[in-house]
């Protein structure tokens, strides 16, 4: 059986963000994820989490300014040492908040760095941070993105994406595969799960056009959760979604595919 977990960066925005977890919960969501936890004191977090029976799924590394439009800054040159100060952050969360696994957002390489440049770093602040990572017990994903959504992301692809983790010559990197953004990308979305199974940690969900709520577009959800539960896959898959009108009034699609 699927497991879903609540986006909260993106669903029950209809409340401040500490509102959320308990709207999570009583939609009837066991599990949460989001963004990025570091504008809140971790105890903060905590006690929703404790006071609304919900467990922290997945979070973010520090992925630069993001309101100023970055989206990650792991193959920048220039900010290895930021991105490293960043690796310790997330650990002291997620140790908090029994995080086992976190993503890196590699971030948009500028036009004026070589993608050799932008590769090399890359591959080295992987390496550094999945072991500071494995030295806690976490796990390190990397999350392939659409180039439509976010032009010059430099991770666009799940063979770029087991490229990069064998380069690295690591053990605790994995993918995270996002639906929606690999459904713009690639196509090929339920073999391309099953043949990558080994290393894939965590999957999330968006239906396209539009990154609503399955089954608003072309994306076969019933299809998909059938095969997820055929494989055997044994993680959350994160609902990270736009939703169309409301989260609680749009969350019949949970029941209508079977889950």
């Amino acid at each position: 059986m699927t497991k879903l977990a609540a986006n909260l960066s993106m669903l029950f925005t209809e409340h401040a963000f500490l509102e959320r977890f308990k709207a999570a919960a009583d939609a009837g969501f066991k599990a949460v994820e989001f963004l990025f936890p570091y504008a809140f004191e971790v105890n903060q977090i905590k006690q929703q989490l404790q006071d609304n029976k919900l467990q922290l799924v997945l979070h973010n590394l520090p992925a630069g300014n993001w309101e100023a439009g970055e989206r990650g800054i792991a193959c920048l040159p220039e900010r290895v040492e930021e991105f490293r100060q960043g690796v310790d952050l997330a650990i002291a969360y997620a140790r908090a908040l029994d995080v086992r696994q976190v993503n890196c957002l590699v971030g948009i390489r500028p036009a004026d760095l070589s993608i050799t440049t932008a590769q090399a770093t890359l591959v080295s602040n992987l390496r550094y941070a999945a072991d500071k990572l494995q030295a806690q017990g976490i796990a390190l994903l990397i999350e392939p993105i659409n180039t439509f959504d976010i032009p010059g992301f430099f991770l666009s692809g799940m063979q770029q994406a087991l490229e990069l983790i064998q380069a690295t010559g690591s053990d605790n990197i994995f993918a995270q595969y996002d639906i929606y953004h690999m459904q713009r990308m690639e196509g090929e979305l339920i073999n391309t799960i099953k043949t990558n199974l080994g290393k894939i940690r965590h999957i999330q969900l968006a239906d396209n056009p539009g990154r609503f709520e399955p089954g608003t577009g072309e994306i076969n959800y019933r299809n998909i959760f059938a095969a997820l539960t055929d494989m055997g896959y044994q993680g959350w898959v994160g609902c990270e979604y736009k939703p169309r009108s409301g989260t609680a009034a749009g969350l019949g699609w949970i029941k209508s595919h079977g889950l």
